[in-house]
């Protein structure tokens, strides 16, 4: 596919996205820029202001986000939050619903830019210049993504066979991706999103979200994204700015926290934060799509809402001190 092409290609894309209903509104998607330097189409950066947390949201056509709304939603409602959380009875309740639009808020702000992501490495999929699995001709696209993506760890381009090629490493890798658990999946054809591991090109704890590239129904390559866990933490941080004695944390089915406020204990178990006591209280909420918790971390008693997304197969949690 030419530059022209590859321009067509996003265009058309974008034309038919307009329309399209996704479960939390329109893909965020990061910048892909054509080599010959035409910005994508039908892409819009939305500044909020007032009442609404500080956030950019990239919008298809005319769709907003809806996690531009809960986060709205959430703003007046959280800065009352402290007071709230340490009233007495009648006020505890009130402060599990303001907690629960900050959950709806950060599980949609996670999941969004994830898919977002994916949703950029499928389209790249689909140029000659990746269906050529030829790293050469592959690479100026992916460094264009690579360079827009402001939570990136690299941006790889595996082969059948587990060797890739990586940004990062501006070539073939000396690692090979094969072991990977996510990899059978990946050449069977189908996307891989929410997997975590240790980056092998980087050694950063990343969160993996890859597609195939497939020509005449056979896999020829592969396109994915290392995302680090620690700018995906500060993401939501920045974005979602929640009282001083409330955080979020995620966790996947292992419960291998994947995001945290406090960033040194991603990529902890609970019981490697606390004591024993915590594993038998997540292993519970963890075979649940929703619900409410509390435990004592630390001499603090500590009280979290919490609910599992579908499209990632974590869990999601907003916590706070309680009484």
């Amino acid at each position: 596919m030419t530059d022209c092409e590859f321009c067509a290609t996003l265009t058309a894309h974008h034309q038919l996205g307009k329309n399209r209903v996704y479960p939390h509104g329109a893909k965020s998607l990061p910048h892909v820029e054509c080599s010959c330097g035409n910005p994508r189409p039908n892409a819009m950066t939305t500044d909020t202001t007032k009442r609404t947390i500080p956030i950019k949201i990239a919008t298809s056509g005319n769709t907003v986000s809806r996690v531009m709304v809960f986060i709205a939603l959430a703003s007046p409602m959280l800065a009352t939050l402290p007071a709230r959380a340490q009233a007495p009875t009648a006020s505890t309740k009130m402060a599990t619903v303001d907690a629960q639009v900050a959950l709806n808020a950060y599980q949609g702000l996670v999941e969004e830019h994830l898919s977002g992501v994916l949703h950029s490495i499928k389209l790249a999929a689909e140029s000659s210049e990746a269906k050529s699995a030829n790293w050469e001709r592959t690479r100026p696209m992916l460094d264009r993504l690579d360079k827009d993506l402001e939570t990136d760890a690299s941006v790889w381009y595996a082969m059948p066979d587990g060797k890739y090629y990586s940004t990062n490493a501006e070539g073939l890798t000396e690692q090979n991706l094969g072991d990977r658990s996510y990899f059978p999946q990946l050449m069977a054809g189908k996307d891989v999103e929410g997997d975590l591991v240790v980056s092998k090109s980087t050694g950063h704890r990343s969160v993996i979200v890859a597609t195939p590239v497939v020509v005449d129904g056979k896999v020829v390559a592969a396109i994915g994204v290392s995302l680090r866990l620690r700018l995906l933490s500060q993401l939501v941080e920045k974005n979602t700015q929640l009282p001083a004695n409330m955080y979020f944390y995620s966790m996947n089915s292992d419960a291998l926290i994947s995001s945290h406020r406090n960033i040194d204990r991603m990529f902890k178990h609970p019981t490697d934060i606390g004591d024993e006591s915590l594993g038998p209280i997540f292993t519970s909420a963890l075979a649940k799509e929703k619900g409410q918790l509390g435990y004592n971390l630390h001499g603090k008693n500590i009280s979290a809402i919490f609910q599992k997304s579908k499209a990632l197969g974590w869990h999601f949690f907003i916590a706070w001190q309680s009484e």
